[in-house]
Parts: C-alpha cells; structure tokens; sequence
C-alpha cells in the first residue's frame, strides 16, 4: 500500500497559535535561498526516489534503506489517517533511541500533523501537561524503557485528558494499540494532501525559565533550512555517518546537524541507545561513524575514555559539543584525545545557531562559540536599557532571522516579554562578541538553570516542593559545578510546627510527583529564611553567592 502526497504551495498556518515571520521578511528568506519550498515528507521522498538502497538508518542489527523508510512512513500515515489523525493535530512522541522514532515523525511529517517531541526522561507531570496543553489526540511510546513502564503512564494521562483518542506502543502494546498494528491496516491507497512548506511541522520543548515549558513551532521551510546550512558547515555529505548518542527528539541531535541533517544530505543516520562511552565506541568503530554531538559532561568523559580506548574509533572527524558552554580548558582536550576535529555549537531550539567553522584557528575553535549559520542571523548585544554594546563587551543576547521563531505556541504573554516589537528573540544569554564575529558565552541573565544541557525551570520545582505539608518555602538556584556546569540547589523553610525535615525526603517527595529525574534537586539545605531585595523579593543572586559550601 501506498500513500501519494501532494504538497500545496499556499499555506494553511494562519499564525493564530504563533506569530509567524511577517511576509516581508519570508519574501526576502526565499529570495536569498534560504526557503527552498521543501516539506520532511516530500524530503524523504525525494532521497527515497534518488537512491532506495542507500541504507538511511542502523539501529543495531538492523539497516533500513531510504526506500524502505519512504515506505514505513507511508503507510503508516495512512494507518494514522485511518484512525481519525488529520492535518494539525498533535501527536505527543515520546520514543527513545531506536528507528521507530524515524518511521513515526515521518508518518506524522506527511499527514501535517504535528508532533510534540517529549523525551525518554519526562514522566507523569510533563507528559499530562504536554497533552493537555497541545489538545493531543495521540501518545506514541515505547512499551518498557529502563524499567519503568510507558503504558502506565499513558494510561494514567489518557484517563485524565479528554482530547487524549490513542495510544500508540512500540514494543507489547498490552491493552493499547500496536504501532505495527497502523501500517496492517487494510485500506484502500488514500490521497493525503501534505502540509505546505511554510506550515508547522513540528512542536519543540523549550526549557524555558517559568513554571511550566514553552512549546516552539518550527515550520518545514524554516527548520530546513537550519538543516541544510548546517551541513554545509559541517561538511555533511551523503558519505557521513551520524551517531545519535543523546535523545533522539532533542533539537541539537535533530538539527546541529544532527539526524534530519544527515537524512537531507542523503548520508546515514546511527542509533546509540546510551552515550557512554562503553557503549558508543564499539558502535563507533563497527559503523565507521564520521560525526556525532554531545553536551560537555560527555565529551569529558568521552575526552578520559578516547585515551585508553580499546576500540578504534578513527573514523570520527567531528565532535559537536553544545547545549551548554564548553569550558577552554576542557576544549583543548579533545582533539589530543579522541584525534577529532572539535566544532563548538551554541544554539536554541527557538532559532539561532552559531558554529566554530572547520577552518577555524585552533584558538578560535577552543575559546568561543562560533559565528552565527546564515548572513541574515541578525545579532544584537545590549545592555540593560536596550541599548547595544560595542564589540567584546557583554550583554544581552538578542536575535531575528531565516530560522528563528516570532513567538512561542499559544503564549501572547510570554511572547511580549520574550521578543521586542520589531521580532528579535530575547534569549536570555550573555555574551560578548570578538572582531571576527564569534560569540562568547559569559552567562544566563534567566534563572533557567542548565545542568549539563539539560532546562530546568526553577519555579516548576518550587511549585512541587511546595506542595509538602512540612514545607514553609522554597527557592531552587543553580550553582556551579565542574562536571555538569550547574547543578541545583533547593533552599527550604520548613514549616515552625513540622517535623524535621531531610534532604532526602526532599528528593523522594519530587521524584515520587511524576518530575523527570534531571529535575529532581542535586543539594537542598534547610534555612530559616531567604535574603531579600531592596523591594522584597527573594535575592536569588545571593542565595547563589552563598552556595558554595557542600551539602552535609
């Protein structure tokens, strides 16, 4: 069976969930080249049609060909159309690294619905919120994963959240439906009209520094072209071989260049079910992977590891390292130890994304953070008045351009405090700038904290903490640390009349309220009250100053 596609080429994302990118400026981002009118599903087609052997993804033992994936995905649309899934739907997935997650996007991708990629890690409290919010009328997961059961889960949100339809399991479906189950389903070839180039395609997680996670809309035009100008960079061609080592449905492995970069370039996408190195380098070695990425805590322990390795991992010519800032000191490390090239990546999963170049100065490569993708990434460095800065002094990053968004997914709030007037991104990120245009990570001005490329919201964890009978108040802060950049601190009052309190009981209570466990606090210390501001607020900025002694 069979799913013919078409692709309009008039829109139907009418902006009214996000602000889109106002017609003069697309006019001009498909003038430059930047939007070249593609669609995901009509990508893999095309790879599909120009060569249907060439294997597009590994997982294990297994090797499925672009003709192959091209056709999975067809008829698994129709399987998804069959049971009521339609063009702007959402469709919450939450699979780990395997070549399922593939086959279930692109399905997706060719329908126009949309997915809201979820990771392996969240658990009860995001995934009901990510249903809920997005209206979803479908969950795909897996059925086990590291011990800990999906349906379960799945059963529990669905029961709670009435737009929730479907279940979808990879694995033992139990009392749900078998992903394999959509592509059996007998029908007759259905004619799907795809999305246009310029709707959304998929719903991204941002960490965010509020209580709850922002939702990101990436149109097909927009995120393509991250894709592609990516690889030029990269120097991805159709002979790369990408390790996927960290989650799946994150932005840095999807599009720095990541899985989808890989699969425009026609070159062949590795699943690695964990990033340690125990279990990379055999992979590494046995499929003569060519590029990977990692947040900085891997690529320590990737940098100890590739100095008494057993295995021979001397096809890796690219290490991508991002997500958080890569330390000088750690940089110079890699290319003695793993004999790769390093390619410092700062990005967001709302748009922008700088990257050191191949041919970077070796001091360049190991001290910022690279120049921006594309000539039309408009870079604004101000300071507290909104007033721009002169090269090499710090400030507040601000920035509009071909692939970042106007605004996030149903959030005018938000939105008008995250992006000026005239459409840049305020990202929240200090830096400063060098003469030759890289950028120079000095801080986060957010109180988001960024545990080793991992987003955790403060408020989020406070407003769990807050609900123990014994808890008064709380206030989580980040606080440095070598491995990870940050870790998390809870300061707690507890209750006068309550009964004395742990730490551990602390974590147990979070873990135990559905948070994923990135999330859960590293230290918590008991005070009898926070310091102040000169207007009364909690001074966060000292709670972090006087962080420094170790939790007992």
């Amino acid at each position: 069976m069979t799913t013919p596609m078409t692709t309009p080429m008039t829109s139907a994302y009418s902006g009214v969930d996000a602000p889109r990118i106002p017609d003069e400026f697309a006019e001009r981002y498909r003038a430059a080249g930047y939007w070249r009118g593609e669609t995901f599903g009509g990508m893999l087609r095309e790879r599909a049609e120009a060569h249907p052997d060439r294997v597009a993804i590994t997982d294990g033992d297994r090797n499925w060909t672009y003709g192959e994936l091209d056709v999975r995905a067809d008829r698994l649309a129709a399987g998804f159309a069959a049971r009521g899934i339609t063009k702007g739907d959402r469709v919450v997935v939450q699979l780990p690294n395997i070549a399922e997650f593939f086959e279930v996007v692109f399905a997706l991708f060719r329908i126009g619905a949309l997915p809201v990629f979820a990771l392996p890690a969240h658990r009860e409290t995001e995934i009901h919120y990510f249903c809920e919010f997005t209206e979803a009328v479908a969950y795909v997961v897996p059925d086990r994963l590291g011990g800990f059961d999906h349906r379960d889960l799945a059963a529990k949100v669905r029961a709670e959240v009435p737009t929730l339809r479907d279940v979808f399991v990879v694995g033992d479906p139990g009392e749900d439906t078998a992903h394999t189950a959509l592509a059996d389903v007998p029908c007759e070839p259905v004619e799907i009209a795809g999305p246009a180039p310029s709707d959304l395609a998929f719903l991204q997680l941002s960490g965010g520094s509020t209580g709850v996670p922002k939702l990101i809309p990436r149109t097909h035009d927009d995120y393509m072209y991250s894709l592609w100008g990516s690889n030029e960079l990269c120097g991805v061609t159709e002979e790369s071989v990408y390790l996927v080592a960290l989650p799946a449905a994150h932005n840095f492995p999807l599009s720095s260049p990541g899985s989808l970069g890989l699969l425009y370039a026609g070159g062949r996408v590795v699943m690695c079910p964990q990033p340690d190195p125990d279990t990379a380098f055999p992979i590494i070695e046995r499929e003569k992977v060519t590029i990977t990425g990692l947040v900085p805590p891997l690529a320590l322990v990737w940098t100890d590891a590739g100095r008494t390795t057993p295995y021979d991992i001397s096809s890796l010519d690219v290490l991508l390292v991002g997500g958080a800032k890569f330390s000088e000191a750690a940089a110079r490390r890699v290319t003695p130890a793993l004999g790769c090239t390093l390619q410092q990546v700062f990005g967001m999963a709302e748009g922008l994304v700088n990257y050191t170049r191949l041919d970077d100065p070796a001091e360049t490569i190991v001290t910022t953070q690279g120049r921006p993708i594309s000539p039309d990434d408009e870079i604004r460095i101000v300071d507290d008045a909104d007033q721009d800065v002169p090269d090499g002094e710090s400030g507040h990053l601000l920035t509009r351009g071909p692939y970042t968004i106007r605004g996030y997914w149903r959030a005018p709030e938000h939105n008008a405090r995250s992006f000026t007037a005239d459409g840049f991104y305020r990202t929240g990120d200090i830096v400063s700038r060098t003469p030759t245009g890289h950028l120079v990570v000095e801080g986060r001005a957010k109180d988001q904290i960024n545990r080793g490329g991992e987003k955790i919201a403060p408020e989020e964890v406070e407003n769990i903490i807050l609900g123990h009978p014994h808890v008064h108040d709380v206030s989580v802060v980040a606080v440095p640390d070598e491995y990870l950049g940050e870790r998390t601190l809870a300061y707690v009052i507890p209750r006068e009349d309550a009964e004395p309190l742990k730490p551990v009981t602390i974590k147990k209570f979070v873990r135990e309220r559905g948070l994923a466990a990135f999330k859960v606090p590293d230290r918590v210390e008991f005070v009898t009250a926070f310091p102040q501001t000169g207007i009364g607020k909690v001074s966060k900025k000292d709670q972090r100053t006087s962080a420094a002694t170790p939790d007992s």
